[in-house]
């Protein structure tokens, strides 16, 4: 008889109920969250310098980075990666097409 009442008391409180006030709590959540600003960069790639070859930089120093050519470039969110791709012009502006995109399950575990 102690485990039927067990099991039985195990089941009520793994029911979840919605509510009409919770509901809307929920939905106050996810526009408060939907209207929270982020910074989106995008990495061509990177170096190690030694302060003096830092400090010896001028104009027209060229820094070699440890991307090829044509290699995908990275897009990130608060600095995350959250996708991958390559450079185009938007009306005299430019733009990344995403060739990419990290899913959504890993980039919040990187979080």
């Amino acid at each position: 008889m102690a485990d039927t009442d067990a099991s039985a008391v195990e089941e009520e409180t793994t029911e979840q109920v919605v509510t009409p006030e919770a509901a809307l709590k929920n939905k106050i959540n996810a526009d408060v969250l939907q209207n929270i600003p982020v910074t989106i960069s995008v990495e061509v790639g990177r170096t190690s310098l030694k302060i003096r070859d830092l400090m010896r930089l001028t104009q027209g120093s060229v820094v070699e980075l440890d991307r090829l050519a044509g290699e995908p470039l990275d897009l990130l969110v608060n600095n995350t990666l959250v996708a991958q791709g390559e450079v185009v012009l938007v009306n005299e502006r430019y733009g990344v097409r995403l060739t990419s995109v990290v899913p959504a399950a890993d980039r919040v575990k990187n979080l």
